[in-house]
């Protein structure tokens, strides 16, 4: 059987009680699967896929497709071993599970893909399919269903990828680009803010600081080079400190002028005291 064919089967079919007499029919060597999706495309993905095995009849109307009895295994699962044991179809038949029961949250928002299986066993059976591609998922259960998500970024790419998703794939990468050159350019004008903040709270001690200094001792009893440099804060209150350091007669750089401030705030220190 066709391994993404098979996924839909496990995932997307139901098998009606025996009591119906109509699906299991041991005498006639088969059983009838409904398709209990309502996804259109997974409906007719799986009549598609039936026609290239000529052991399954495919009733469209009724979305049920018969089955020859050797098929039947544990709730439908059928042995798996030897069908996944190439990577080709553990690929086909994540992407037949995937349009099942998979979801993907927008990547605008948040990195989450997920499936959400029913039973324990199918969930396990996921986790080691997509492990197998050295990619990390886990396992929770979320009511009644034991959900197996995959996250971040670059590992939905990688099951995007190994699924056949290629335009899906190109918009996520899109949309991931925008978000994080969003989020970089967000954090660059925090830091910026940030920046300009500090510098101004510290431009505001310095005046504070000179016009204390000027009030009590007056700036001409200053050593020349600080009250150079307590004028031009005093004139220029918000220029950074290589901006001043620019100003000044004898041009220095910014340790230079951090150096003549701090200098004036040891001063201001000790007349407060």
């Amino acid at each position: 059987m066709d391994a993404e064919l098979a996924a839909i089967i496990i995932f997307g079919g139901r098998q009606r009680t025996k009591s119906d007499n109509i699906d299991f029919l041991p005498e006639k060597g088969e059983i009838r699967v409904f398709l209990s999706t309502e996804n259109d495309f997974v409906r007719q993905k799986a009549f598609t896929l039936c026609k290239k095995n000529i052991s399954i009849k495919v009733d469209v109307e009724k979305g049920v497709l018969t089955l020859p009895v050797e098929f039947e295994r544990e709730h439908l699962i059928p042995d798996l071993k030897g069908m996944l044991e190439r990577q080709c179809c553990r690929r086909a038949f994540l992407r037949g599970a995937y349009l099942c029961i998979g979801s993907m949250s927008n990547p605008g928002k948040s990195y989450h893909l997920e499936f959400d299986c029913v039973r324990e066993e199918k969930a396990h059976l996921l986790q080691e399919l997509i492990e197998s591609f050295d990619i990390p998922a886990k396992i929770a259960l979320r009511k009644k269903y034991y959900v197996v998500y995959v996250k971040e970024g670059a590992a939905i790419c990688d099951m995007l990828n190994i699924m056949g998703a290629h335009v899906s794939l190109m918009d996520f990468e899109n949309q991931r680009i925008v978000k994080e050159v969003r989020n970089s350019v967000n954090r660059k004008v925090n830091c910026e803010t940030a920046n300009i903040r500090k510098t101004v709270n510290a431009a505001a001690g310095q005046v504070k600081d000179i016009m204390l200094i000027e009030e009590t001792w007056g700036l001409n009893k200053l050593p020349e080079h600080l009250q150079e440099i307590a004028r031009l804060r005093l004139e220029n209150q918000e220029a950074t400190l290589q901006e001043l350091g620019d100003m000044l007669a004898s041009p220095v750089g910014k340790s230079g002028v951090n150096h003549r401030l701090r200098k004036l705030s040891l001063i201001a220190d000790s007349i407060r005291k």
